[in-house]
């Protein structure tokens, strides 16, 4: 038998198991809980909501390595259904997703840079090589919009209408199961990963050339994303990422800020999320590192609901509650030590912080 005919039988198999464990009293209960949150009903310090028990599998599920999903559409379903079991098993608080897994250069490898694909030990997504090169950049705004099937873009979308499929199959796993919406990054993570690291030099040198490479990739962003929603209409609920609820469509990343000043942040960065936020209506922003000092300029966005972000102890945590939970934006995934120094020293939360 073929490894392909082996994959699709191990598919329907897990599949068959992930639907009989899945226990809609409970995924109600759960649902509606991450609803009250998210609306800011929420009454307690820290929302951290649980299964109340855990479902462990009942048949074995196939381990599948990052370079197997990236080359074969059933590994990738595999791989990302086998996500939503161990959620399972863990009796996790984390709402089920699933997404098409092509790592953080699905945008850039529309404009034709090169892919760099990890070692197959390293089991960890690819990326992309950057131009560096101020004359392929202009190459690249002359072309204009690219084909938005280049690189790893056509599977992504092959990959979406195999869950919505499934989801049409599996009556619970359609109703339980999120599908999240493609990891696009953000306009600067791309202009970032696309120019290279000489685009810190060209913000003072070469501004008008970056700002007309952000608005390029702002247009391709939501060209794709709409590309998406036509397989995957975005719910006026709210939108799953992480397995976290949060009001609008969107999750933007916005790593490369943490590299600049505050100023920097609002004229190359805050004009292109907002253009996003608004054509999707609205949504959460993902930074790692150091956003304290830009915190207040991004929270005055309209349309963002939400915060992701990592390393807390990078920041001061004062100045982010001040202009999130003291504003009615939630913060989605902090560090539980974080959230309970706060509480350690009187600081009131709102209801609007979630830790897993």
């Amino acid at each position: 038998m073929s490894d392909t005919r082996c994959l699709e039988d191990a598919l329907e198999r897990c599949l068959e198991d992930l639907e009989s464990r899945l226990d809609p009293e409970q995924e109600e209960r759960l649902a509606q809980e991450w609803r009250v949150f998210c609306d800011g009903g929420f009454s307690g310090d820290i929302f951290s909501p649980r299964r109340d028990r855990p479902a462990p599998p009942r048949t074995e599920w196939r381990t599948v390595r990052v370079n197997a999903a990236l080359e074969n559409p059933t590994a990738m379903l595999l791989q990302q259904y086998g996500v939503c079991s161990a959620l399972l098993n863990a009796g996790s608080g984390l709402l089920l997703h699933v997404r098409s897994n092509y790592g953080t250069s699905i945008l850039p490898l529309l404009f034709g840079v090169e892919p760099f694909v990890m070692a197959e030990e390293m089991d960890t997504l690819p990326t992309s090589r950057p131009l560096n090169d101020l004359a392929a950049i202009r190459r690249l705004l002359d072309a204009g919009l690219p084909d938005l099937s280049r690189g790893y873009a056509g599977r992504v979308m092959e990959v979406g209408e195999r869950f919505v499929e499934i989801a049409r199959r599996y009556p619970k796993i359609g109703r339980y199961v999120h599908l999240v919406h493609p990891d696009l990054q953000g306009p600067l993570d791309v202009c970032e990963v696309l120019w290279g690291s000489s685009l810190f030099t060209a913000l003072y040198d070469q501004p008008e050339t970056v700002h007309a490479l952000l608005d390029l990739i702002t247009r391709a962003y939501e060209a794709l994303m709409r590309r998406w929603e036509r397989i995957a209409p975005f719910s006026k609920d709210g939108s799953c990422h992480w397995g976290y609820l949060h009001r609008g469509s969107l999750m933007i990343r916005l790593d490369s800020a943490m590299n600049l000043s505050r100023r920097m942040v609002e004229e190359f960065a805050h004009p292109y999320d907002r253009r996003l936020l608004e054509a999707f209506g609205g949504g959460a922003i993902h930074f790692c590192g150091r956003g304290d000092h830009f915190i207040g300029s991004l929270c005055a966005l309209p349309g963002l609901y939400a915060i992701n972000l990592t390393q807390p102890h990078l920041n001061d945590m004062e100045r982010i509650f001040l202009h999130t939970v003291d504003c009615g934006i939630h913060l989605l995934g902090l560090e539980r030590p974080a959230a309970e120094e706060a509480l350690r020293r009187g600081r009131i939360l709102h209801g609007r912080v979630h830790c897993s």
